[in-house]
Parts: structure tokens; C-alpha cells; sequence
């Protein structure tokens, strides 16, 4: 073995280059089955973020269903998902240029099933007997906009297989998702809710017969409210509703049968997550007396296989650590998984024997597992005698050792949603910067999801204060521990991260630097401007705009500029809808009137999150670049420089 260079933190030489992850990685969503084939979304930065429907038959061939220019990739409450439907080896989806839904037939090129008109589609499911699809409809006509604030309109539709007509199936409120359709397509089920609720705070699971017309009638209230969030309804092989709720704190799932509503099994797991996106599944039948489910407990998911009369687990081995996405065609589970130090993959697990094969990975290299750093579960105390959570990621690199004494700077990611969660699946995103010498802390602060609904429930009116308590505390506590260097503490985040890093660096004085990527310098401006779908996220995080427009401009960075006496770097699409690009412009320029070191790199044709190879490349050499410029070390990799004003 090789002696190790002696090199500073930060400018290690890593095989984990920027160019190789936007070359050779794709993002993978959730597998759907159809008799032996398997389908699944590709992701793929080099071809600009192009999502790509493809098929692996049963024999092991694999094929493009969807070719370019097609992007299956739905706008519905503008994170879209379930973009797709696949029903005896035709596939159905929505393509992103135009969002109407297409239809491809094997060996055929995919051909416009609805007409051109302001509408979306979305988390369909298909009604054969009835020659049509059930999906939900988001219309962004003109005269919907005009008579609903602004806004476009959702609704329960049904989509005509012939003509690609729709006619409205349930309408009335604010959102819907989840239309299912019992087995032998007699009932409907769905889940709906309103503003200011999101789904992950309440939401109503709904019943309806259909009559001989195909309309909804005597629909059945059977479970949610304002304050119980149901997940993912499903119908058993034999009709019996199934679906998730944490109406005990945390997500469980629970039987509808003879009107009375029985939990399968209660723990203190979740089965359920923030439905940020349409499509998500975290369990399926078997068969008539067996499910298949993914459970997370305490930031680890599990796979399982669960009795529904007694209640029995028994949990399936795998090497995976983040699960998501399961299906099942009763010999066999479908499922996303990823691990530590394993790719994100699309694996398949024979229910008999219980092997698993790898039907897709996000990457085909051969990754040196030397050069991986593999997550440290942390638990640390934060305020008010909480406790908070997180994944700490040491800096690995077999080539190189720092200066004895030496202590590694830190980088604080604090995750988007804000109601969401880290994952402790392989991410070259975090490898890239522990093989080059950083550590790197991961922060589940209060509010993520897979600790409990109370744990959840955390952020509720206190956005921009228990978060940035906790990313916080958790460096405070890495360095008394000794592990990272104290005058050297980065934090980084996109979106609400963005928010919470803008607000550690605005309110509290810990930080060095910051890296905002989309996040949020204005409240009230997020509140006035953003879409549909969180419009009024903002009532439980805050308070109710603009009658409390006096806690939106005591917690929006933008009005405390002088909090901030440290460089910042600012990341964005200049087609983002979700938070625009004035919330960077409006932060950059004061910053700069303030004499602030600030660095602005926008980006032509994105969104929210950057899909883009080149874009995703530049993103990740610029802050790189510009933590070597604020602490003071040499990038070992060739970097085209970034602007910096006021930096002498």
C-alpha cells in the first residue's frame, strides 16, 4: 500500500469529479409492473434531465419505450410524479413539453391521446371496462385562472381511451391525488384536502360507488381530517380498501372492512411519506392475506412482509438501507433501494428464494469503495431539551492524509421540503466533497419525516427557528466533540434548505459561509408569488399571511441583511415557478450593497432543481471554488473561476 500525501482538507485529488457524476449517473424513479415486464423513469442529466420511460421484458431485455424528444414528466402541482401508466404493454404518459397524455404501443412511436389545451395529468389508474383512464386533471385554461385567483383548478377526471375527451368525475376542493379504482371497478377511492392544509397535515380518504353513466354517487367519507394525514390508498386482490394513517403519531396502515376501520399492525415506524409528489407507494398486496411494505425506523427503512389477520412481520434481508417505490406481482418485489456505499438501483427480490437482482443501477461504474465515506448515525441535543438527528459523513480519501492537527471544515446540508428527510442512500453529491476532504453533516432537524407525526409537527409556526436551531447545534456539537474545525463551518442548502441556511447565516452568528441553492430570502414574496400547491404551506410554518406579516418580515432574511457579515454563493433557475428568481436577485443585491463577498451563477431553462448536466457540473465545481476562496485552500480540480463581488 501506498504512503499517503500529505495534503490540507479541501484539496485532495477524488475520482468523484463533478464530470463523472453528471456522465455516468441517472436518478431512477419508482418500478411499475405489467405480467413479467418491469418499467421504470430514467432521469438522465446528459440528455438534459430527459425523463425516459424504459422496459425490461422478462427475459432481460431492456429497451427505450419513450425516445427523444419525449420527457415523461407531469407539472401537476408543479413537482409532478406519477407521470406514467403502463396497462397490457401499452404505455401511457405525460410528456413535458406540451403535458398532454400520450399513448405508446409496443414498437410504435408514442401518439397524443388528448388534445392540445391548458390541462395536466396526473397518477393515473386505468378503468377498463369503462374504455378510459381516472387521473387527477389540473386546468390551467384562461377563464379557470381568472375565476379561481389565479390559480388552476384540480379535479378527480376521467380521460376517454377513444378520443381523449375528460369529463369530471369529483370536484369541489382544493387537491386531489390518488384515484384507485377497485378490482372489479365498482368503486373509486381518492384522497383529497384543502388549504391551508398539506398533505402530510390532513388529508380525507373518499369512496364512491360508479353507476351505469361511470359517475361517482353515494361517496363515503372513511378516514382523514384535518389533522390525520392519509397515505397511499390501495385495494386488496378481494376489495377490501386499505391505506396508511397516523392517526396514533405515526404513519400505520389500517383495513377498511364492513365499514369498520382496523389498524393491520401499529408501530413506532412510519409507513407513510410527505406527499410531495404523485405516485409514491410504500407497500402492496401479496396476495389476499399478505402485504409487502416499506417502514422506516429511525432514519433506516426497512422491507417487510406482513400478515393482515395477525399482524405478523417478518422482514426480508436486504443490503439496502433507503427504500422506496415497492411493487409486487405476487412471485416477486419491485423496489428503488440504495445503500451507504451501493448505488441506487431498481432490484427485483424473488419471494420465493429470496435473491435479489439489480435491474437498473444509477450508475455502471465501478466505484472504489475506499473512497466512500459511510454515515454515522448522530443523535444531539438542540433546544428546549430536544433531541435532533442527523447522518455525519467524516472525510475518506485512501490517497491522502491532512496536516497532523489538523481538523477537517464542515459542511451542514440542511434539506429541502422542509418537510422531508435525508437519506442515507449513496450520494456521489456528498462523496464528492468527503473524498476532497470535508466533513459533511446531513441534518434531520425538527420537522423532517420518519420520527413520528409530534416530531413532524416541530416546524409548525416556528419555520426559520427550530431547523436553523438544529443545523446549528448539530456543528456545535462536532466541534466540542472534536471532530470538525470550528473556525471553518460551511451550511448549504436547496429550496426551504436554501431558507434555512439564508436564516442560520441572517439571525445567528456560527457560520462562515453559505451556499443557497433556489432557497428563499422573502417570505411574503414566496407567499404572494409561489404556485398552487404550497400557497398556503406557509400558514402552518409561519402564520396566516397577510394578517401575521409582521413574523414574515421577522423571519425573512431579505429584511436583516446586517445579520449577515459573511460570504454567500446563490444558485438558480431562471424558470423556477416554485421559488422565483427574484427571491436570489432581490438577496445578491443586497448583499452587495452591504459590501458582502456574493457570488450569483442562474442558469437559463431550469427549474426547481437543476436537471441539466452542465448546469449540475457548474454548480458543484463553483461552490467548491468558492469555499476554496473563503478558507483559504487550492481545488485540485481545473475550475473555471466565479465572480466574486467585494471580495478583495
Amino acid at each position: 500500500m501506498s504512503q499517503r500525501r500529505i495534503s490540507p482538507y479541501g484539496e485532495w485529488v477524488s475520482p468523484i469529479t463533478s464530470d463523472l457524476i453528471v456522465s455516468s449517473t441517472i436518478s431512477l424513479g419508482s418500478a411499475l409492473l405489467d405480467g413479467a415486464d418491469t418499467y421504470w423513469l430514467e432521469g438522465r442529466p446528459a440528455e438534459g434531465g430527459r425523463q425516459v420511460v424504459v422496459k425490461r421484458t422478462g427475459d432481460g431485455l431492456v429497451a427505450e419505450v419513450t425516445p427523444p424528444p419525449f420527457n415523461a414528466r407531469t407539472r401537476v402541482h408543479e413537482y409532478g410524479g406519477g407521470a406514467v401508466l403502463i396497462h397490457q404493454s401499452a404505455t401511457y404518459f405525460s410528456n413535458y413539453a406540451d403535458q398532454r397524455l400520450y399513448r405508446a404501443l409496443p414498437g410504435e412511436t408514442p401518439e397524443p391521446l388528448t388534445p392540445s389545451a391548458p390541462m395536466r395529468f396526473a397518477d393515473g389508474t386505468m378503468d377498463a371496462g369503462r374504455g378510459r383512464i381516472i387521473c387527477i386533471g389540473e386546468d390551467h385554461s384562461d377563464a379557470t385562472l381568472r375565476s379561481n385567483g389565479g390559480y388552476p383548478a384540480n379535479a378527480v377526471i376521467a380521460v376517454s381511451l377513444s378520443d381523449g375527451s375528460h369529463e369530471v368525475l369529483v370536484t369541489g376542493n382544493d387537491f386531489y391525488a390518488a384515484p384507485r379504482l377497485s378490482p372489479d371497478g365498482s368503486c373509486l377511492a381518492w384522497l383529497t384536502w384543502n388549504h391551508p392544509n398539506m398533505p402530510w397535515d390532513g388529508t380525507e380518504l373518499w369512496v364512491a360507488r360508479i353507476d351505469g353513466d361511470g359517475r361517482c354517487v353515494d361517496a363515503q367519507l372513511v378516514a382523514g381530517g384535518v389533522d390525520e394525514s392519509i397515505f397511499c390508498p390501495t385495494w386488496s386482490p378481494d376489495g377490501i380498501l386499505t391505506f396508511v394513517s397516523d392517526r396514533t403519531d405515526w404513519w400505520n396502515i389500517y383495513r377498511w372492512e364492513r365499514d369498520t376501520v382496523r389498524c393491520v399492525l401499529q408501530m413506532e415506524a412510519e409507513f407513510g411519506l410527505p406527499q410531495w409528489v404523485f405516485g409514491l407507494a410504500t407497500y402492496a398486496y401479496v396476495d389476499l392475506t399478505t402485504i409487502v411494505c416499506i417502514y422506516t425506523n429511525q432514519g433506516i427503512d426497512h422491507l417487510a412482509l406482513i400478515d393482515v389477520g395477525t399482524g405478523t412481520p417478518t422482514e426480508i434481508v436486504t443490503p439496502y438501507t433507503s427504500l422506496s417505490g415497492v411493487a409486487t406481482d405476487g412471485q416477486r418485489v419491485v423496489f428503488r433501494g440504495g445503500a451507504p456505499t451501493l448505488p441506487g438501483a431498481i432490484v427485483a427480490i424473488n419471494l420465493a428464494t429470496r435473491a435479489h437482482t439489480v435491474l437498473r443501477s444509477t450508475t455502471a461504474l465501478e466505484i472504489d469503495a475506499t473512497y466512500l465515506s459511510a454515515p454515522e448515525s448522530l443523535a444531539f441535543p438542540s433546544e428546549e431539551d430536544r433531541t435532533a438527528y442527523g447522518l455525519f459523513y467524516p472525510p475518506v480519501n485512501p490517497d491522502f492524509a491532512a496536516p497532523e492537527g489538523d481538523r477537517p471544515p464542515l459542511i451542514v446540508f440542511s434539506h429541502g421540503g422542509p418537510t422531508g428527510a435525508t437519506s442515507s442512500a449513496l450520494s456521489l453529491g456528498i462523496q464528492f466533497w468527503t473524498s476532497r476532504g470535508f466533513a459533511v453533516l446531513d441534518v434531520n432537524y425538527g420537522g423532517s419525516t420518519g420520527y413520528g407525526r409530534a416530531y413532524r409537527n416541530l416546524l409548525r409556526d416556528r419555520w426559520g427557528i427550530v431547523d436553523v436551531d438544529d443545523c446549528i447545534n448539530g456543528a456545535r456539537h462536532l466541534v466540542a466533540h472534536d471532530r470538525v474545525d470550528g473556525s471553518r463551518l460551511a451550511i448549504r442548502g436547496g429550496s426551504a434548505g436554501g431558507y434555512t441556511t439564508l436564516s442560520a447565516l441572517a439571525f445567528r452568528n456560527v457560520f462562515h459561509v453559505g451556499a443557497s441553492h433556489y432557497g428563499v430570502g422573502d417570505l411574503a414574496g414566496l407567499a404572494r408569488d409561489t404556485h398552487k400547491f404550497e400557497s398556503r404551506y406557509l400558514d402552518r410554518l409561519v402564520g396566516p399571511y397577510p394578517e401575521r406579516l409582521d413574523l414574515y418580515t421577522a423571519r425573512s432574511p431579505i429584511h436583516h441583511i446586517d445579520g449577515i457579515n459573511c460570504p454567500v454563493i446563490f444558485f438558480q433557475g431562471l424558470e423556477d415557478k416554485v421559488v422565483p428568481p427574484a427571491q436570489a436577485e432581490e438577496m445578491v443585491a443586497a448583499l452587495d450593497r452591504k459590501g458582502i463577498p456574493v457570488a450569483y451563477l442562474a442558469f437559463e431553462g431550469e427549474q426547481h432543481g437543476f436537471r441539466r448536466a452542465d448546469n449540475i457540473k457548474r454548480a458543484l465545481d463553483a461552490e467548491l471554488w468558492f469555499y476554496g476562496r473563503i478558507f483559504g485552500f487550492e481545488p485540485a480540480d481545473a475550475i473555471e473561476p466565479v465572480p466574486i463581488r467585494n471580495l478583495g
